[in-house]
């Protein structure tokens, strides 16, 4: 591969493009266009910003990423999450801003997006995305939707109040009910059944698209502006002519712009990786933080708010069938045809069949088949979605994000300083030895032999807990000997060693004998040099716990224990 390929893989790609693909790339893109610019129309709206914002993210970006980034089939343009932090941070650094302000403002935010995203990946910082778990994700994708739910519901009913927190803005829109513009409401919900309706019957059709094109329909025939239904306005034609960013706005927007971008590569690495065919090669972290940093950046340069890869429009590109990033060009080219041509027809589209859009888009964040699985697994991480949820909802968007980093960075935390310790026990009438647990109640404990083991790398911080936990074995158990079965521990830290060499003593003063057994290489050199490695000898280091408890049930047999060397560890 060359250096130009490796910087635009797309070059490589089409140099060995088969042309059976064309028909198929064709296909997809017209299709995934069909969906991604009323989806992209939306998300302006979810953002603060004109309509036309939604056209631009929709170019720009998408095509920066299509030579250069490394996912076959992701579709580029932005998200609910990122619309939504983008609009929390505007209304933070911008208040009551002009429009026009906002697209400098939302501009600003994507070259900064972009700026941390490219530093990212020059600097390998790839494996970021693996910090936020799935569950902390799916929780903080919900709060993400509860808001946008309430923030869009009012325009569904032409209500209009000034905007609070989230239970003020739910009391606000209950309150107001009363006061609800008929023609709207009754447009909305001709909207919300077609949407509806189309997913249930015809989940293949481009639905936002069909809700666009008889919003426009009916507000050019029947008069819905003369009857007080709110309009989108004016859109103007053609693409933005470039121009460089304001940078004086960088001070108030980068603590937003961190998130954003960690947002950004998240969900587009996610939908990368998912949606992966098994003969495609998998998304390249580094590289891929390249490509949407350079998508980003360019983007900045025509009036693009942050964008990233969605995975709701990559499914569609991918059940059209779409096989290269060619797919995304022909998206390209027909979003610059409806910038060009169709922006005045879009002049016409009623903001509640926006609002419809962006509520029935948004829908999927709430999950609650995610939450159920997770539950059905795992509840104490049933309980981290939740928080997570909580976090997005009563601080707001970016203070979930920190919410959400937070608790997964303290889910490490906790896991790290709880290694799973258990007994082990031999199955009767076998040389199999497994965790005693309640599955098993006629498995066997040798008398007077307590076998403990753990997993993971002993360190200073988990130590404790593991000697804790082997006091509490020993309490119950009062053995003679206690076996430490290590198979599971790859490596042990200094100060995790001294820990359990000063353990070794207290046990000994006890009358009660440390044997270890199954040491991986690693750990095996650092305690054959360590002081407890010279209490120990090799007569109490064990090859496998097999031999370990061979050896104990011939001791009372024999006052010195023979072993051979292929007992002993070497």
């Amino acid at each position: 591969m060359t250096k130009r390929q490796t910087f635009f893989p797309i070059l490589g790609r089409l140099k060995d493009y088969p042309s059976a693909w064309l028909r198929l790339d064709l296909i997809a893109g017209l299709t995934t266009a069909a969906v991604v610019i009323p989806k992209c129309l939306a998300f302006a709206v979810i953002a603060g910003l004109p309509v036309q914002a939604g056209l631009y993210v929709a170019l720009v970006p998408m095509l920066l990423y299509a030579l250069t980034g490394t996912s076959r089939q992701l579709s580029m343009s932005t998200t609910t999450t990122l619309a939504i932090l983008t609009a929390t941070q505007l209304s933070l650094a911008v208040p009551d801003a002009e429009p026009s302000r906002l697209m400098a403002a939302a501009a600003v935010l994507a070259l900064l997006t972009g700026g941390i995203l490219l530093v990212a990946g020059l600097l390998r910082l790839g494996f970021l995305a693996n910090f936020i778990s799935d569950p902390v994700l799916t929780g903080f994708k919900a709060g993400i939707g509860l808001v946008i739910i309430v923030d869009q519901a009012p325009k569904l009913l032409g209500l209009h109040f000034a905007k609070g927190n989230f239970f003020q803005n739910i009391l606000s829109f209950f309150s107001t009910m009363p006061e609800a513009h008929r023609p709207t409401l009754l447009l909305a919900g001709v909207m919300l059944v077609i949407l509806f309706g189309a997913e249930r019957f015809a989940p293949r059709a481009p639905a936002p698209l069909v809700a666009v094109a008889l919003g426009i329909v009916a507000a050019a025939f029947l008069g819905l502006k003369e009857a007080g239904v709110a309009l989108t306005g004016q859109i103007p034609t053609g693409i933005p002519f470039p121009s460089l960013p304001d940078v004086s706005l960088v001070k108030g927007l980068w603590p937003g712009a961190l998130g954003i971008a960690l947002m950004s590569f998240t969900e587009s690495i996610a939908a990368g990786r998912a949606f992966a065919r098994h003969e495609d090669p998998h998304p390249e972290p580094d590289r891929e933080l390249i490509a949407l940093g350079l998508a980003n950046l360019a983007g900045s340069f025509f009036h693009c708010f942050p964008a990233g890869g969605g995975t709701s429009q990559t499914a569609v590109n991918v059940r059209a069938g779409a096989r290269s990033q060619m797919s995304e060009l022909v998206t390209v080219a027909v979003g610059v045809a409806t910038v060009f041509f169709l922006a005045p027809l879009i002049s016409l589209l009623p903001q509640a069949t926006l609002a419809a859009v962006v509520i029935v888009t948004t829908l999927p964040l709430l999950s609650l088949t995610g939450f159920r699985a997770i539950l059905r697994v795992r509840r104490i991480e049933a309980g981290w979605a939740l928080a997570a949820c909580a976090g997005v909802v009563l601080l707001g968007t970016l203070q979930g994000i920190g919410v959400a980093i937070a608790i997964s960075v303290l889910t490490l935390f906790y896991m790290a300083n709880h290694p799973l310790v258990y007994v082990v026990g031999r199955k009767p009438g076998t040389e199999v030895f497994r965790p005693l647990t309640g599955e098993h109640p006629e498995d066997q404990q040798i008398p007077g032999l307590l076998i403990v083991r753990t997993e993971g790398r002993m360190t200073f911080a988990n130590m404790p807990r593991v000697i804790e936990r082997i006091r509490e074995f020993i309490s119950e158990a009062h053995p003679n000997v206690l076996i430490l079965e290590c198979s599971g521990i790859p490596d042990i830290e200094y100060t995790a060693l001294r820990s359990l060499t000063e353990a070794e003593e207290k046990l000994q003063e006890r009358g009660i004998t440390l044997w270890m057994t199954a040491l991986n290489p690693g750990a095996f050199k650092v305690v054959e040099r360590s002081p407890l490695g010279v209490r120990m000898g090799r007569d109490r280091l064990f090859f496998n716990l097999r031999e370990a408890v061979k050896s104990y049930e011939e001791k009372p047999r024999t006052s010195n224990i023979q072993r051979s060397t292929s007992n002993v560890q070497h």
